[in-house]
Order: C-alpha cells, then sequence, then structure tokens
C-alpha cells in the first residue's frame, strides 16, 4: 500500500490512462465512434482532460481514490464552472487489481454548466506558514462526497457525460 502514497503521481497519470481507455472502449463496443480526448497543456483552469462525444464537450476534472478511502471532500478549481458542460469525475480503482469504480460524477446533463461553487467553503493550505496558520486558497472550494452521483460502471457515467435526454 506504501507505493499509492510515494508514487502518487504514477498512480495518478495511469488511473487516467485507464479512465480513457474505458471510456474508448465503451464508445467502440456501443459503435458510436465519436468519442475524442484531449488534454490541455497547462494545468490552470482546473480541468485534466477534454472529452466530446455525441455534439457534447467535457471539461473534466479527474479525481482517483481507492476502494475504501475514507476521502469524504475533493478540491475542485473554480475556473471549471467556466467551461463548457464542466464536471468531476472521482474514479475509484482496486489497489491489487486497479479495476476500475465505481465512478462518481458532479456536474449537470450535458450541455449544461458546472452547478454553481461560489457557495462551497474555501479551502485552505495543506501545509501551514511560519505561525502555522493555514492560508485560503480563493480558486479551490471544497465539494464534499455527498453531492456526487454513483455510477456502478463505465456504461452509466459514459451516458452521463454525452447522452443528453
Amino acid at each position: 500500500m506504501e507505493e499509492h502514497f510515494l508514487q502518487s503521481s504514477y498512480r495518478e497519470k495511469l488511473v487516467e490512462h485507464l479512465l480513457i481507455g474505458e471510456l474508448l472502449k465503451h464508445s467502440w463496443k456501443t459503435k458510436d465512434f465519436s468519442l475524442e480526448i484531449s488534454k490541455p497543456e497547462v494545468d490552470r483552469s482546473g480541468y485534466d482532460l477534454i472529452a466530446e462525444a455525441n455534439g457534447y464537450i467535457r471539461h473534466i476534472q479527474l479525481k482517483a481514490s481507492f476502494v475504501g478511502s475514507s476521502t469524504a471532500q475533493q478540491n475542485i478549481h473554480v475556473s471549471l464552472a467556466k467551461k463548457p458542460s464542466g464536471c468531476v469525475v472521482l474514479v475509484y480503482f482496486n489497489c491489487e487489481t486497479l479495476e476500475l469504480g465505481p465512478f462518481l460524477y458532479y456536474g449537470a446533463a450535458p450541455g449544461q454548466p458546472l452547478p454553481s461553487l461560489e457557495s462551497m467553503k474555501v479551502a485552505k493550505h495543506s501545509k501551514g506558514n511560519a505561525q502555522g496558520a493555514k492560508a485560503e486558497r480563493p480558486n479551490i472550494r471544497v465539494l464534499k462526497k455527498a453531492l456526487f452521483i454513483e455510477f456502478k460502471d463505465i456504461q452509466g457515467l459514459y451516458r452521463q457525460l454525452f447522452v443528453g435526454d
């Protein structure tokens, strides 16, 4: 389990690639063939992926956590709300097999903007200054896990991301 802490950047990139693969596989299996994935060159607006399918563009902030984790909140950049159909996807994975799921989603229907983050708690830096005070991070909000919608499989997540009513 130590590797999940010591190699967290490696793990996060691996989970990202596994998720992209699962979304592309679903697109293939359903004969949709429209999914395109892009990545921003600069990480300053709160999203990790740009995904487009069926005429919907999603700016996705990706979070990852292992099954059984007690994490009850995620930090979200307020700029994500300025993007068309911005959303947050929290991917759970099995520590041993790296199998993905369940998937948690925070956002609106395809084509709709992210619900406002302004009323949510402002995040603080994890480390304090010389006096131990933790400064606020004005562009980061704390999003409680209870606000996410859970999908057991990639099919449900794909529908939420790219299939309008």
